[in-house]
């Protein structure tokens, strides 16, 4: 199969997340975060799971206050109006979808922070933001861009010199498991028929394309277990909440519970979820130090 363009696959994905933000609220968290939570014990519920998992990537971004962060794909903005609202951090995310640009200006008017927020709409392949940023976010998004080291490429050209990268992904366990079950129905009714394009690959392909971009790997972390109770939470809201799912987005409730089942089954067997960090560390040919 012929891989799409960035074009395409934009295309394709932004179907999924043009939905309403009422549907995502039926299994989300309180700030509707589409990634995984993180849970140090049995009693962390999704939402104090989310804000766990947020100040994680500050730690591992080194945030103090007051940087300039990207986000790319940032969703509804879960990413953003955290950093914003609790570090002081200038932000700008990505999102290819007009419903969540507007539900992250809402947001971010009532918390006050609107003059710290900017959003572009589009696709990261077509935007070019202003100026150098401090830190740049991938959460779950580069999975949706066929030409991986590219994106990684531009993004290592949009931090200054020391600027820090955190990039979060499923990924399938090995080449082996990705060349036996990437094409599988299963597999396909994720990545093609929930998302409309995404390629996971094995973390090994993940990291030749952050380092061939230029950047050093700082830290790796297993997530796959936070993922996989998360993911369960997510399923058993949608079955709870089936007829509003239905009142919502008709016929979506089957697919999407299918969509979730089909994400947890794999956790340990065939596919593994990640945090890896990276600093650009090396000046490009025409920078001065």
């Amino acid at each position: 199969m012929t891989a799409p363009t960035p074009r395409e696959a934009y295309q394709a994905t932004n179907q999924h997340y043009e939905l309403p933000a009422e549907l995502f609220g039926i299994y989300l968290d309180r700030r509707l975060k589409y990634s995984s939570g993180l849970y140090p014990d049995e009693h962390t519920d999704l939402d104090q799971a989310q804000t766990n998992k947020l100040h994680f990537v500050a730690r591992r971004l080194g945030l103090t206050g007051g940087e300039r962060l990207l986000d790319i794909g940032c969703g509804w903005g879960s990413l953003i109006l955290f950093m914003a609202r609790e570090f002081g951090c200038r932000v700008t995310g990505v999102t290819p979808s007009g419903p969540q640009a507007d539900h992250i200006g809402a947001e971010a008017a009532k918390a006050g922070v609107a003059d710290l927020v900017t959003v572009e709409r589009g696709s990261f392949t077509d935007v070019e933001p202003a100026g150098r940023f401090d830190a740049v976010t991938l959460l779950g998004s580069i999975v949706h861009m066929p030409n991986r080291t590219a994106v990684l490429r531009k993004v290592h050209g949009l931090l200054r010199h020391g600027g820090a990268m955190y990039l979060s992904e499923s990924c399938f366990r090995d080449q082996a498991a990705y060349e036996e079950f990437s094409r599988r129905p299963g597999t396909r009714h994720v990545t093609e028929g929930i998302f409309g394009f995404a390629d996971m690959v094995p973390l090994s392909t993940l990291v030749a394309a952050v380092e061939s971009a230029g950047f050093s790997l700082t830290g790796l972390a297993d997530l796959t277990a936070h993922y996989h109770r998360t993911i369960e939470e997510w399923e058993q809201r949608v079955r709870a909440a089936r007829d509003r799912v239905e009142l919502i987005a008709p016929g979506m409730s089957e697919p999407l519970v299918r969509y979730l089942r089909t994400a947890n089954a794999g956790w340990g067997y065939t596919t593994k979820h990640y945090a890896l960090s990276a600093r650009r560390s090396r000046l490009g040919p025409t920078e001065a130090p």
